[in-house]
This record gives C-alpha cells, structure tokens and sequence, in this order.
C-alpha cells in the first residue's frame, strides 16, 4: 500500500507542478494554446532528429555487414554508439509526446469548464463546435504520433540485440551472423520514417488550425 500511495502522490505533485507553470505562464501571456503549439513543435523536431539517428544506424548496421576483417572491438563500440543514440532519441520522442498529452488535457479541460461562463448562447455554441473540431483535430495528430512511436520499438529491439550479441561473441563469426539483419532493420527503419512523417504531417495541420 505504501507503494501506491507514493505514486499517487509524486503524480499529484507533478501535476500540480504543471498546473503552476501553465499559471505562470499565463500571467506572462503565454496561454496553454502557445505552449501546445511549441511543444508540437518541438515533438516534430523530435521525430525528424529521430529519423536522422535511425538512418545513422543503418548505416552503421551496413558498414558492419561489409566487414572483411580489421578491429573488432571498434566494430562494436560503433553500433553500441548507434543504439545509445538511437535510444537517447526516442526517448525525446516519447518525453514531447507525453508533454503534448498534458498540455492537451489542461487546456481542453479549461476550455469545457469555461463555456459554462457564457452568457451569449451563440457564442457558446460557437465555442463548444471550435473546441470539438479542434479535439478531433488533436486526436488524430496524436493517433498519428503514438503510432509512430510504436513502430520505434522494433528499431531498438533490433539494434538492442545486435549490440548484445556482438557484445557476448566479439568475433568474426558473431558479424556474419548480424549481417542477414540488416534486411529487416531496413524495413523497420523505413517503416519508422513514414509513420514519423506522417505525424509531422498531421502535426502541422494541427498546428495550422491552432492558429486559425
């Protein structure tokens, strides 16, 4: 029980952490519309500095396939840079996501409370449809995102086992044996980059209809 109850209290704390800030912000004139759009922003950011790394690793994982001989221990330490880095830019990739959630929740969260301010029953209506369009707008570039997100995985679960493998049988062997995977870390990584475009995509019109 302890347990739960400190989750639910580092939970609490940091949403009211992010409740504060968005106050704050809001005090300097900086809404929780702004703040989404510079946190969609930076999530595409995010996805293009990913497609680069997983390029990069490619690269690295087809320079390993044509390896005739030389220094082993560089081979490795090679592709272990690769995933780290790999790695290191998901992450970012999962953190913006996470931080479009919260944001998303606060601010359409105002916004529903708020139309019960209205005195006007056309501009609440008008009000209530710009936030539904807006939700589905929002939906759909996150549908989009976590899509993307998950197609990463196999990318690291890929480069993640070959960094071990070479790692636990640093010898010539142990390359040929990586070599028949670059076929499949070719069709995971290109997967990978359309799925992230796709979400730039979405993202940017998202970010158009935020603006209107």
């Amino acid at each position: 029980m302890p347990y739960f109850i400190a989750i639910f209290l580092s939970v609490s704390l940091l949403s009211g952490c992010q409740t504060a800030y968005y106050s704050a912000m809001e005090k300097v004139g900086v809404y929780k519309r702004d703040i989404m759009v510079d946190r969609v922003e930076d999530a595409n950011q995010a996805q293009k500095n990913a497609q680069k790394q997983f390029t990069s690793a490619l690269d690295g994982l087809k320079a390993l396939n044509q390896f005739d001989g030389g220094d082993l221990e560089s081979a490795y330490k090679d592709i272990d840079s690769q995933y780290k880095n790999s790695e290191a830019a998901v992450n970012n990739v999962n953190d913006r996501i996470a931080a479009i959630e919260d944001v998303a929740n606060a601010m359409f969260d105002e916004w529903q409370q708020e139309l019960a301010l209205y005195k006007s029953a056309t501009l609440k209506r008008d009000s209530q449809r710009k936030l539904q369009t807006t939700k589905l707008s929002y939906n759909k570039m996150l549908t989009a995102m976590k899509r993307a997100e998950k197609k990463m995985e196999p990318v690291l679960d890929t480069l993640r086992d070959n960094t071990l493998y070479l790692k636990h049988n640093l010898n010539a062997a142990a390359i040929g044996s990586l070599q028949g995977q670059f076929t499949s870390l070719q069709t995971e990584i290109s997967g990978a980059i359309r799925d992230m475009n796709r979400a730039i995509a979405e993202s940017n019109r998202f970010i158009g209809h935020l603006k209107k």
